[in-house]
């Protein structure tokens, strides 16, 4: 059976309110700071933009984890974020901005192997409380798209993680400008990232992500796992927290 993963007490409540009326208010407040980050379906972003166009202008760049310039996970076409909600997706893509795509093309290859693991055992309680126990219960790839990265390396893909790393530190991820059509009518396509690098300059809308520096992100994501263990105190046998398992 595998470890179940705990999660310390919860130090705060959820916030009242609608997540688009904290996306806008949060970006109002400081236009041209913000970098909006998307890991998962786009509704929400699209009734932002439905509801203040203006959302586009005010945030300094905008970047998602989703779809893909080759190949789905949940269908042949489509990836999963896209595809749970592609007019929303649809929406967003044609909204004035430039939309960073980290999708499935470089984010298959960003997986948590044996190398890794081994790393993460140094980190104490976040290890062995979290990562460790989440990451066993991704179990092997269901996908059938085979691993660019074979053998034992071959565990789980972070997927969201890509998407802030990009953000952290832009070159461990290249990316191309491209143009990005999301299907929405297609019987078998519905979902799928459309993505053309070859036509018109003045028409792309998107860099697309197509290539990444494993080394370089791992170094840079257990740096970052590193010093939030540092600061995880001890837990007392017996002490407080929630325990969670499937």
């Amino acid at each position: 059976m595998k470890k179940d993963f705990t999660l310390p007490p919860a130090v705060t409540r959820p916030r009242d309110g609608h997540a688009v009326d904290f996306i806008l208010g949060e970006t109002a407040a400081a236009p041209g700071e913000i970098t909006l980050v998307a890991t998962g379906p786009l509704t929400n972003i699209a009734l932002a933009v439905r509801r203040d166009p203006a959302l586009v202008s005010r945030v300094r760049d905008f970047v998602i984890m989703g779809g893909s310039a080759t190949r789905g996970n949940v269908t042949p076409a489509a990836e999963f974020n896209i595809g749970a909600d592609p007019e929303a997706a649809a929406i967003v893509f044609s909204a004035g901005w430039r939309v960073t795509m980290v999708g499935l093309d470089v984010t298959l290859r960003a997986r948590a192997g044996r190398a890794v693991l081994d790393r993460m055992r140094g980190l104490g309680r976040l290890a062995d409380d979290l990562l460790l126990p989440t990451l066993a219960r991704f179990g092997p790839d269901p996908s059938p798209i085979p691993s660019p990265v074979p053998g034992p390396d071959a565990g789980p893909a972070v997927h969201d993680v890509c998407a802030v790393a990009r953000v952290a530190r832009p070159g461990l991820i290249g990316c191309a400008e491209a143009r990005v059509d999301i299907e929405t009518c297609g019987r078998l396509t519905a979902g799928m990232t459309v993505t053309d690098f070859r036509g018109n300059p003045e028409e792309r809308n998107a860099l697309v992500a197509t290539d990444i520096d494993t080394g370089g992100f791992w170094d840079l994501v257990i740096g970052a796992y590193a010093r939030a263990a540092a600061a995880v105190p001890a837990l007392p046998a017996g002490g407080p927290g929630v325990r969670a398992g499937m």
